[in-house]
């Protein structure tokens, strides 16, 4: 399998992961604990976040730009805020304007959510660059 559709099968998988913990947190913030949707939306996000860079930084890209691991995540966490604020707008309007249930909303604005994030990430952090010699911790069992 080439490497750009492995790493892409890997974050899909990863961003799976990440949506589950995003969306059943979700559903526990607004539910359980009364949170407004859009604010409970907003935390489930971020640990969703958590669970895609891990996956991204140890399975799923081989190539890495950057050597500063903080540097890296802050730029991984600012193109999630990105995706973060584009879904917050999706589901607002969903369910705002096409009065759909906050879940469902939360299923189309992460499909949304989780392609431009793919892209950027791939794109701006995580391909072969000139002067990088940053390589992913990937276990070579998974380069097969």
């Amino acid at each position: 399998m080439n490497r750009q559709l492995r790493e892409s099968a890997v974050y899909a998988a990863g961003a799976a992961a990440a949506f589950v913990t995003d969306f059943v947190l979700l559903w526990i913030l607004v539910e359980k604990a009364g949170l407004h949707y859009l604010v409970a939306a907003s935390i489930s996000f971020l640990a969703g976040t958590v669970v895609v860079y891990w996956v991204s930084v140890r399975y799923a890209f081989q190539y890495r730009r950057l050597a500063d691991r903080r540097a890296e995540f802050g730029y991984f966490a600012t193109i999630g805020a990105t995706g973060i604020a584009l879904n917050l707008c999706l589901m607002f309007a969903l369910v705002n304007w096409l009065g759909l249930h906050y879940l469902l909303a939360k299923v189309g604005a992460a499909t949304i959510t989780f392609i431009s994030n793919f892209a950027m990430r791939r794109w701006l952090l995580f391909t072969r660059h000139a002067e990088s010699k940053a390589r992913a911790p990937i276990p070579s069992e998974h380069l097969q």
